[in-house]
């Protein structure tokens, strides 16, 4: 069952303020590549962060797990129960980051928002814009109150 109304339509792109191109979008099953690089490539620090609630990203994970992942988040997007916006660099080459958008059983909270991004861009101007980004862009949402888990 959707978890918002029915008139909301959640964007296809956004860009980063900044104007060097990088863009949210939602993640497909056929960013497999670019993500298996990006997730694998900071696995020990997403462990940390979702490991304990997920089990993810596992030690082991094959491209097919990965592709099994992405079209689950796909199929929630498509069913309006959750969302997973990547964010990508300008020609979407490269997969830098998630935003994850998910229902909420708290009663103090609408939503719950976590994100991150590849190990190499964590302390970064494009982390932080990422970071400063994320609240207000929610802002557009038909939320009244997010809770935040960040890292």
């Amino acid at each position: 069952m959707p978890w918002l109304r029915e008139d909301f339509a959640p964007p296809v792109r956004v860009e980063l303020p900044g104007g060097d191109g990088h863009h949210l979008r939602p993640i497909r099953a056929d960013d497999v590549e670019i993500d298996m690089v990006a997730v694998m490539g900071s696995r020990e620090r997403l462990f940390s962060l979702y490991g304990e609630a997920w089990g993810w990203p596992p030690a082991g994970m094959t491209e097919e797990q990965d592709r099994e992942d992405l079209q689950y988040h796909e199929d929630e997007m498509a069913a309006r129960s959750s969302y997973n916006f990547a964010l990508f660099d300008r020609d979407e080459t490269a997969l830098l980051g998630c935003v994850y958008i998910d229902p909420t059983e708290a009663d103090d909270a609408d939503a719950v928002v976590s994100w991150w991004t590849v190990d190499a861009l964590v302390g970064t101007p494009i982390a932080a814009a990422l970071d400063a980004f994320v609240p207000e862009w929610l802002r557009t949402w038909p939320f009244e109150r997010v809770a935040y888990r960040v890292e």
